[in-house]
C-alpha cells in the first residue's frame, strides 16, 4: 500500500474511534467511552478537571451519565487531522452535548491519537475548550491583529 492508502486507512480509524466514541456517549455507555482512551491517557474537561487513564476515564463518565448528563448526545465535527510520523495524529474538533436538538457547537477538543501496539488507534490526550464567543469578539475588535488570519 502506498503512503496516501496507509494515511487513508489511518484516517478511517481514527474517524471509527470518534464514532465509537459519540455511540458510547449516546448510549451513555461509560465503559465503552474508556475504551477508546489508552491505560496512561489524560483527559482535561473544559472546566479544567484532569483525569488519567482509560478506567479512570470510563468510570467518570459512567457517573456522569447516570446523573449530570443522563440522556445526553453528542455532536461532534472535525476541523483538521494532522499525522506526525507513522504512529501519531492529532485531530481537531467542534463540538458539544445536547439533550433535544443540536445547537451551535460551544466547544473545540484536541485529540492526540495513537497507534496502539495492538495496531488499534486510541485517544492519548484529551483536551477540551469552551468556545467564549463574546469574549473573542471583544479582543479582535480591540485587537484586530490578534484575530486568526482566517477572520481577518
Amino acid at each position: 500500500m502506498n503512503q496516501i492508502g496507509h494515511r487513508q486507512t489511518d484516517l478511517a480509524a481514527i474517524t471509527a474511534v470518534l464514532d465509537r466514541l459519540t455511540d458510547a456517549w449516546n448510549r451513555g455507555d461509560g465503559a465503552a467511552y474508556g475504551a477508546e482512551f489508552t491505560q496512561d491517557a489524560t483527559y482535561i474537561t473544559w472546566v479544567g478537571t484532569l483525569y488519567r487513564g482509560a478506567t479512570e476515564i470510563g468510570a467518570v463518565h459512567q457517573a456522569l451519565f447516570a446523573k449530570l448528563l443522563k440522556g445526553t448526545r453528542l455532536a461532534t465535527e472535525t476541523l483538521d487531522v494532522r499525522f506526525y510520523g507513522e504512529d501519531a495524529a492529532v485531530v481537531i474538533t467542534r463540538g458539544d452535548n445536547y439533550k433535544k436538538a443540536p445547537g451551535k457547537p460551544r466547544k473545540v477538543q484536541t485529540y492526540t491519537m495513537a497507534r496502539c501496539a495492538d495496531g488499534r488507534w486510541r485517544v492519548t490526550a484529551f483536551q477540551n475548550t469552551m468556545h467564549k464567543a463574546l469574549m473573542e469578539a471583544i479582543s479582535f475588535r480591540l485587537l484586530p491583529a490578534s484575530a486568526p488570519a482566517a477572520q481577518r
